[in-house]
């Protein structure tokens, strides 16, 4: 069973921003930005890549989410990025599909924030 699976079993303890049926958005254990907030869907799907047709309404909903969360932090009128990353070599670490919610900074090409 992936980490992400665990949250969403409580087995492992997150800080979680919100919570539905179908979701999950917790706080980054190691975030890049002072607004990093993952949003997972239930549903245990690796990637992108693994995606089908019948996973269309969850994906929505997953960024309609990250866009509720970025106005709940008041960071959607100077802006935030919403990330997905695919595979290894697209830098996704853990096995289970994940939207990166970052901002609350102004943030460079490579996500880091300007210093």
């Amino acid at each position: 069973m992936c980490i992400f699976c665990k949250i969403i079993k409580k087995e492992i303890a997150a800080a979680i921003i919100y919570e539905d049926d179908l979701l999950l958005a917790f706080e980054d254990a190691h975030p890049i930005a002072p607004i990093h907030i993952l949003i997972i869907p239930k549903k245990h799907i690796v990637s992108i890549d693994d995606l089908e047709e019948k996973d269309t309404e969850l994906m929505g909903k997953m960024i309609l989410r990250a866009k509720k969360i970025a106005g709940s932090f008041d960071i959607s009128e100077k802006g935030y990025k919403l990330l997905f990353r695919v595979g290894k070599w697209g830098g996704q670490e853990v096995p289970h599909i994940h939207l990166h919610l970052i901002g609350g900074a102004e943030l460079t090409e490579d996500i880091h924030p300007i210093k």
